[in-house]
């Protein structure tokens, strides 16, 4: 998905995002405070501790910028554990012989996108979420993994922009999704867990 000509794995490559990454390339900013906090300091507690692992995409004419990051980790669908209708719309694409009580996932922990080459018709994030698309469904990923998994901000932008990558909400409507969650109805339902069948696009 590609706008203007910009190719992501062209202009760009692929880092972990280390310390020694940061240090060298200008401060990452997607503009809002929650992501950057994490990306500036969380995201390297997260990997000491094996909880996730980031990846930064560089521009290559530029090495100090930092078009995008993302904080991946293993996960997974636990089906005894949603409500029938869910289930069933997950499992709707899965053989019956092989449907069971867990599906291996990798969850999108964080994505963001830099502030400076948003709006410029770049669809940064987009591509990001199309290469690691195809990086786990590629002959040598290392584990099964049946999905792709997020919990979305709550916010018309952030879902639409799943919902355009192909992502689907795992909950039909915000009120299920809410009572699964037991949630009171002065309490907020901040994300939407939406998840990707990497075997059926």
């Amino acid at each position: 998905m590609t706008t203007g000509g910009f190719i992501l794995e062209r202009e760009t490559v692929m880092r972990p995002y280390t310390a020694d990454v940061a240090a060298y390339c200008d401060i990452f900013s997607c503009d809002d405070s929650d992501l950057d906090e994490f990306f500036y300091k969380d995201a390297f507690l997260y990997e000491n501790e094996l909880l996730g692992k980031t990846y930064a995409w560089i521009s290559i004419s530029d090495p100090s910028k930092i078009l995008g990051l993302v904080t991946l980790a293993n996960d997974s669908v636990k089906a005894q554990f949603i409500t029938n209708s869910a289930r069933n719309r997950l499992q709707r694409s899965i053989t019956n012989a092989k449907r069971g009580m867990n599906y291996p996932a990798v969850l999108i922990g964080r994505l963001g996108v830099s502030s400076e080459y948003r709006g410029r018709g770049y669809n940064i994030g987009s591509q990001i979420i199309d290469f690691l698309k195809g990086w786990f469904r590629s002959f040598d990923n290392k584990t099964g993994c049946r999905f792709m998994v997020v919990d979305a901000y709550n916010n018309e932008k952030t879902l639409h922009f799943y919902e355009k990558n192909g992502f689907k909400p795992l909950y039909k409507t915000e009120h299920e999704e809410r009572s699964f969650l037991e949630l009171s109805d002065d309490e907020p339902l901040k994300t939407r867990f939406m998840y990707f069948d990497l075997k059926h696009t």
